[in-house]
């Protein structure tokens, strides 16, 4: 009688952490909306990361060097906390190039990767708007959109412009990701470099 109802919440569990995650639209033209910011709705973090064909040089700081008649000294600390961090970015791009086998596998999943986290305190149907220009293409503002219905609580968003969108027109030099609620935006996150 027990092992019926384990496998039930089993199941519901299984299914509510596997939703898919909503992919972004390409917008054809980008046009300005209001702003009327709501406290009910915020971004909690950014995390951005560049997936590029080398993998980023790691700093090592091994030991200092002794006076004579001393012996060296080793910096554990900063060694030890430049491990971890060193470890996180190349998980990062291990979990990013997972499963890719060729070159052009791999080339395919080079460029600019942005996750918000975002926070919604009252039930809404939310559009994240992510707006970017790239290197090559200077000023010329571009977006991608995803839409959440009945958005509540803690969410996540993921960008990404990469492959040939990457490798043509380069890397993000500016962006700013907008909560969209009733065509007004409610919260904002923008980059140093945005300038609108």
């Amino acid at each position: 009688m027990k092992l019926p109802v384990i496998f039930l919440l089993l199941s519901v569990v299984v299914t509510t952490f596997a939703r898919e995650q909503p992919e972004p639209q390409l917008l054809t033209k980008v046009r300005p909306l209001p702003v009327a910011l709501d406290p009910d709705f915020q971004f909690r973090k950014t995390k951005l990361y560049f997936l590029g064909e080398r993998a980023q040089a790691t700093k090592s700081k091994g030991t200092k060097a002794a006076a004579p008649g001393q012996a060296a000294a080793t910096t554990t600390k900063s060694k030890s906390s430049s491990a971890v961090q060193d470890a996180s970015i190349n998980f990062e791009r291990q979990y990013r190039l997972f499963g890719a086998v060729t070159k052009l596998d791999q080339h395919e999943r080079f460029g600019d990767y942005l996750d918000f986290f975002w926070r919604a305190k009252r039930p809404a149907d939310v559009t994240v708007r992510l707006e970017y220009q790239q290197e090559k293409l200077h000023a010329h503002v571009q977006a991608q959109e995803i839409s959440y219905r009945n958005a509540r609580g803690t969410m996540q968003s993921e960008f990404k412009v990469i492959g040939d969108d990457y490798a043509d027109n380069g890397r993000i030099i500016a962006w700013r990701c907008v909560l969209v609620v009733d065509g007004r935006i409610v919260a904002e996150d923008r980059s140093f470099m945005w300038r609108g």
